[in-house]
């Protein structure tokens, strides 16, 4: 049981990492990124080809960093006179192109197999302090993360981007670059979901394209919208209870003796009754976005 709930925690942190970098996207400056899972994809690819190949762990993971910002300013600047509908469409396509590469450069990625054997973080330490300080490592990474998104967004560019999301011609003639704005948002969202990335590896000791699939963005699109887009503490909400959800089929399963195919639908479910039940009661999510207004 406690290993357990070590690991379902870890892995929210995980996901909260990924989830805070889409916020920083969609909640502020309103870019439906349908992609957003490659950057965690490229953070672990980096992370485990550089074990790989005898090069550490920490430059793996810097330059997954560095390559998903450099992705997410080509994607700014490949998209900068696209609307917000063919923006997502690019977004998917260019995640797929990825995961395709992934796929079948097997001198590179290992092909459909992945690259495995992965050591963790801490394996030095031995169980269960291996499990705690990786949860402890990832916690502060979560929460430097939401202290910077909260800081950026109170801050002149979280300003900037929603003067961009909500009149973009408005912000034109106030002299914004938009494409500088959307750029700055796309990098640092990709910088923080690297992160995210690495850390699965890590975690998972393993990583092949699954982790690049479309259907974990739509996972963390979820995550976004039932916490609250644009809203920090409502990321981290959203991340908690979809985790809740997903932790709780197990102890179902055996509660009421279901096979491995009903837990699955039911936890897809689940997921669906949650974000339907917010999306009806509560359209900005559990903790929406609080606009600061200027009394006249």
């Amino acid at each position: 049981m406690f290993d357990f709930l070590v690991s379902s925690l870890t892995v929210a942190g995980i996901y909260a990492l990924m989830a805070l970098g889409l916020n920083l996207q969609a909640g502020y400056a309103r870019l439906l990124n349908f992609g957003h899972i490659v950057f965690a994809g490229i953070g672990a690819y980096a992370t485990g080809i550089f074990i790989r190949e005898g090069w550490g762990a920490f430059p793996g993971a810097v330059t997954g960093m560095l390559l998903a910002m450099a992705l997410g300013w080509g994607i700014a600047r490949l998209g900068r006179e696209l609307g917000a509908d063919y923006w997502a469409i690019v977004t998917l396509a260019i995640a797929e192109i990825v995961r395709t590469v992934a796929n079948n450069e097997t001198w590179l990625t290992e092909g459909a197999q992945g690259i495995g054997n992965l050591p963790s973080l801490f394996d030095n330490l031995g169980r269960p302090y291996n499990s705690l300080a990786f949860l402890a490592f990832t916690l502060v990474a979560v929460l430097l993360a939401a202290l910077f998104c909260r800081r950026l967004g109170k801050g002149r560019l979280g300003r900037a981007l929603r003067v961009m999301r909500e009149q973009p011609n408005l912000a034109a003639c106030m002299g914004y670059d938009l494409t500088g704005l959307k750029s700055r948002a796309l990098v640092s969202a990709a910088a923080i979901t690297a992160l995210g990335g690495s850390l699965y590896a890590h975690y998972m000791s393993f990583v092949g394209p699954d982790y690049m699939m479309a259907s974990e963005t739509f996972l963390l699109w979820t995550m976004v919208m039932i916490g609250g887009l644009g809203n920090t503490a409502g990321v981290l909400v959203g991340v908690i209870l979809v985790q809740g959800a997903y932790t709780l089929v197990p102890f179902a399963r055996q509660f009421f003796g279901f096979g491995s195919d009903m837990a699955a639908s039911l936890r897809l479910g689940l997921i669906g009754v949650i974000l339907l039940t917010c999306l009806l009661w509560r359209t900005e999510g559990l903790l929406p976005e609080r606009i600061r207004k200027v009394s006249s």
